[in-house]
Formats: structure tokens, C-alpha cells, sequence
């Protein structure tokens, strides 16, 4: 199974991308991705950003992570 986290593309070098989720950087090839900017977010997998999304469902998805994480440790 994998997890995707959306990502806030930072910084673009060539083709890689420092990417940040909740104060976490990190590099992502974007190879697979048309006309990447920065600000987008992306879904990154194995190291590659392989969809855009928009910035409300990133939050969205970022918030019921959070909720699930707070969740799992009370448990």
C-alpha cells in the first residue's frame, strides 16, 4: 500500500524539485510532471512528483493525516 502526502514545491532545479510537507524538505524528480511551478502542490512517489493537485485538497488531505497521526497515538 502507499501513502501519498501532498507536497509544496519550493525550489526547482532543472529537473528536481525541493519539496516541503509540514516543515520536512525533501528532493523529488519531476520528470513526470508538465510545467511544474513553484507553490504547486504534488503527489510524490518513489521519489518522483507524479500529479498536481490543488492547494484546498492538499490541505484537506494534510489536516485528516494529522487528525489520523493524533488518533494513532492515543491509541
Amino acid at each position: 500500500m502507499c501513502l501519498a502526502i501532498p507536497s509544496k514545491i519550493v525550489e526547482i532545479n532543472d529537473q528536481m524539485a525541493v519539496i516541503d510537507v509540514d516543515g520536512v524538505r525533501r528532493e523529488c524528480s519531476l520528470l513526470m510532471l508538465e510545467e511544474p511551478q513553484i507553490g504547486e502542490y504534488v503527489i510524490v512517489h518513489a521519489g518522483f512528483a507524479i500529479h498536481k493537485i490543488d492547494e484546498q485538497t492538499a490541505m484537506e488531505s494534510l489536516q485528516i493525516l494529522k487528525e489520523a497521526a493524533l488518533f494513532m497515538e492515543q491509541d
